[in-house]
Formats: structure tokens, sequence, C-alpha cells
């Protein structure tokens, strides 16, 4: 059987190869390139608009990364951390705007406030606290923060409807936060990289197994799921960007690096809205405080989305337990990644983690009612028949060895590099697409770093991420700088020019 030979597979067709395929593809465009996915669309599983939170992470309203620790004190590092990750994604695709390798901002990005609400004397504490502490810092100093419920209800009018009188409430607020279509986008890049040469994409295949040669290049055998035929590829590099299906593939592979890694599978759902009159009422993405317990993907949000062009609103994620690795995967999958390496790791955090599994049974065993009172807390007013359920993705949570050997679930992304550089791995979800940029440069810097080292490497890297090479968190001038010509390029500057909070504890 011929081989068709590769410089680079993409397996998977999801936010993070797209990225990493048109990254590479501008830092070399002679580059020889296959994308393989096995469902028969680009972008249909975790990246999906009903599968992803849609989200443009950058910490602004998500309570879970900026832990309080014990003395009061703020933790604001993966806040930072993140904030600065996904400046550099919207730094590359204002350039690939502007280059016109991407359609109109509005057709995957669209400005959405993004705010933060709390009830309650703790909570509202948490949240000045956090406030003043983020606020002092220039990555975050366009924050606004109120407990005036009239200001409040300039915000998030839904939220502020039928509270009870004289309860105790906060918000921040910032307006220049991000709805992002993560499939659109996906699709937009995989889109442009099947006009260039020597980019091939193969949708309803399979990959059925991986050998490495003694010349280091990879042999990947594939299935064409359609057809039922087999089909060989030759890869000196591989990247595996497979959403749940990652860890599986990895496995495959048999290096070193796969050892002693698990997966801990977590479902999610939404409440979609189904009556226009209440979707038109707001116009933010509100996050609160999860509920005791509940993994990190599980805080609660009132959504506004863009999808498929039309305006959405949507509640949750709600949290389950499932087998599967993917939304169209297998009940097997989790049961089919158990091996010898990864078994004491796994039965480690199975006996460290029942009450987490027990709540994520109950979540997925919840009945209409239940999660409508959930709502509730964020809209008093919902009423049950203008919302319905719908399935959200699978996300695979990273299980890896701790320092005694035993296990540790982790709720990151982690990249994975082969030591010979040949093949790599993105395991994990969140916060995922937001910071797909970051991440894939990641995989280059460590898979590929001659084509960063040289002069045309820099200055193409430069011209795609100004920030490159620097901390936006240490250098201010810089950051106004980016974040002005992303914010124009990407037409976001019309949420931005909000009037000053009222009522600022």
């Amino acid at each position: 059987m011929t081989a068709k030979q590769v410089d680079v597979l993409l397996i998977g067709a999801g936010a993070m190869s797209s990225t990493l395929g048109m990254l590479l593809k501008q830092l070399d465009p002679s580059l020889k390139m296959a994308m393989v996915e096995r469902l028969d669309q680009v972008a249909q599983e975790s990246t999906d608009a009903l599968n992803n939170a849609g989200t443009g992470h950058a910490a602004y309203c998500e309570l879970n990364y900026t832990p309080q620790l014990e003395d009061g004190s703020i933790d604001t590092t993966k806040a930072l951390n993140i904030n600065s990750a996904f400046e550099m994604s919207l730094q590359f695709w204002s350039y690939l705007v502007e280059e016109g390798s991407l359609p109109a901002p509005s057709n995957f990005i669209n400005p959405t406030p993004h705010c933060s609400f709390v009830w309650g004397d703790e909570n509202v504490a948490f949240l000045r606290k956090r406030y003043e502490t983020l606020s002092q810092h220039h990555l975050f100093r366009d924050m606004e923060y109120s407990e005036e419920p009239a200001q409040i209800t300039e915000w998030m009018p839904l939220i502020m409807k039928s509270r009870k009188p004289g309860e105790k409430v906060a918000a921040t607020r910032v307006a220049y936060g991000t709805d992002v279509n993560f499939g659109e986008l996906s699709r937009s890049l995989v889109s442009n990289l099947v006009k260039q040469e020597d980019f091939d994409l193969f949708l309803s295949h399979s990959v059925e197994g991986l050998r490495q040669s003694k010349d280091g290049s990879w042999r990947v055998i594939l299935k064409d799921m359609a057809a039922g035929q087999s089909k060989v590829i030759d890869a000196k590099f591989i990247f595996i960007g497979a959403g749940g299906a990652a860890l599986p593939l990895l496995q495959k592979s048999g290096i070193k690096e796969s050892k002693g890694y698990g997966g801990f599978p977590v479902s999610g759902q939404w409440l979609i809205c189904n009556n226009p009159e209440v979707i038109e009422q707001h116009a933010a993405k509100v996050y609160g405080k999860p509920p005791l317990g509940a993994p990190p993907m599980s805080v609660p949000h009132l959504d506004t989305r863009i999808i498929n062009g039309k305006k959405a609103l949507l509640f949750g994620p709600f949290a389950g337990f499932t087998t599967k690795f993917l939304k169209q995967g297998s009940f097997l999958d989790l049961a089919c990644s158990v091996r010898a390496n990864n078994l004491r790791p796994l039965m480690s955090v199975g006996v460290n983690n029942l009450d987490l599994t027990r709540y994520l049974i109950s979540e997925s065993l919840q009945s209409h009612e239940a999660r409508v009172k959930a709502l509730q807390k964020y809209f008093p007013e919902a009423r049950k028949e203008d919302w319905q359920l719908s399935i959200a993705g699978q996300r695979v949570q990273i299980i890896k060895r701790n320092e005694k050997g035993g296990g540790k679930l982790e709720f990151g992304t982690e990249v994975i590099v082969s030591e010979d550089k040949s093949i790599a791995a993105l395991l994990g979800a969140s916060p995922g697409a937001s910071t797909a940029v970051q991440a894939m440069l990641q995989v280059i810097e460590r898979a590929h770093p001659k084509l960063l080292a040289s002069d045309e490497g820099q200055r193409m890297i430069k011209a795609m991420i100004p920030s490159y090479g620097e901390k936006l968190a240490e250098n201010e001038a810089l950051l106004k700088e980016v974040r002005t010509r992303t914010l124009a390029t990407l037409e976001l500057e019309k949420s931005s020019k909000a009037e000053p909070a009222r009522g600022v504890a």
C-alpha cells in the first residue's frame, strides 16, 4: 500500500489542530501537512458552539481562577496567566483578519460584557476583595464594581428582576469581554488551510494504528469510515489535538511520556432559552460561584451567545458523569484507557474523589424542575416552559502520577512532547480553546524550535503576535498597544466605552 508522505500530521480538526496548522503554515509555507478527523465535518466535537463554553476566557468573570487563600488574600496567579494567554489569541486572530485569512470578526467573535454576580454578605466580601486586588493590575484596570442595585440592573436587568428587597448583591463588569464561536473560528482556519498548497484534509477517517519507524518518523494507519478502506500516512511529526480522544491516541503511540496518564471524563448540559422576549433582555456573560464540590468547568453562568448568526441565551453548564471520552464516543472509552502504568493513579483518584463522582452523578439525574430552580437563583422570574435541556460536550480531565506514585486530578491543560520531538499531544480541558495560540506555540517551541530561531521566523512570529517573547503582565505600555489594536481590528471597542460605575465600594 502506497503511503502518503507529510511533514506534519494533525489528528483532530478542532481549535488546537487548526491553530497549530495555521501557525506552522505561516512560519513555513513549504511544509507538507495533513489533517485527519473521524467525523464527517470539521470542529463538531469539543470545539462546536454548544459543546464549548463560548467564553473568551480572560479571567474577567470566572471566579474559580482567583481562589481566596486561607489568609483572606486573593491568588491572582492563574488569572494573570490566562488573561495574558487570551491576549495572544486576540493578537493572532487580529493578524489573520488583517491578512484576509479569517472572515469578518462578527462571524466568530462578538463583544459581550464579562460580569461576575454574587449575593450574600460572605460572597459580596469576596467579590469586593477580588475586585480590589485585580483592578490594581493593568491587565484588569478596566474592571468595574458595584453593590448598587440600580447600577447592576443596568448591567444585567434580567438577573435583577424580582430579587428580594434589601438583598445584598455585588457585581463586576469588563465591557470588552467576548463571545467566541470556536467552531466557526476553527472551520474558517481549516477552510483557509485547505486552499493552500500541500495541505490535505481527511474527514470520516479514524486512526487505527501508530508505529514509529527506525528513522524516527511515524507510520499511521487510517480507516476511511465511509469507504471501509485503509490508508497509510508517513509523518515526520504528529500532533494529537483530538479532545477527549487525545489520551487513547497518545497511549497508542507507546512513547514513554504517555505513561502514568489517565483521564477523568466529565459531561455537561445546558438549559437553553426558547423565548425570544427573554433572550433579548440579556446581553452579557454573567458568572457566579460554583456549588460546593463542583468541578471548575461547572461554574454557573447566564450566557449570551451568538450561534449560527443568531442570539441565544444559555444557563449552565450542569455537570454529569459518563464513561465516554467524546460526545460521539463509546461507553467503553474509560475502561479501554486503563493500563498497568496508570492503574494506580486512576484508583487513587477514584478513591479520593468519591464525593466529586457522587456530585456528578446526582447532577446528571436532576429533574428539569431542579435545574430551573438553580437558574432562578440568577433569574428569579425564569419559567420552566421557556427553557429546554441540551447536551453539551465531553471533557476529559487529566489524571497523572503524583510524587508518591498515586494519582492527582487536574483541571487544566498540558502539552506532552516526546523526547525525540516527533510527536506531541494536548491533554485536558479548561481554559482550552481560549488559550490555543499560547498552547500551540509551546508545541512549536518544544518540537520545532528552528522555525522560531531564524531572523525570518522571529520577524514572522512578531508580526503575528507582537507581544511574543514579552510578558504582558509586566509591560503595561505594550499591553495598551496590543489591546488597542485587537479591540479595533476585532470590532470589540464598540462595547468597551462603558459609563463609570456608580456605588463603587
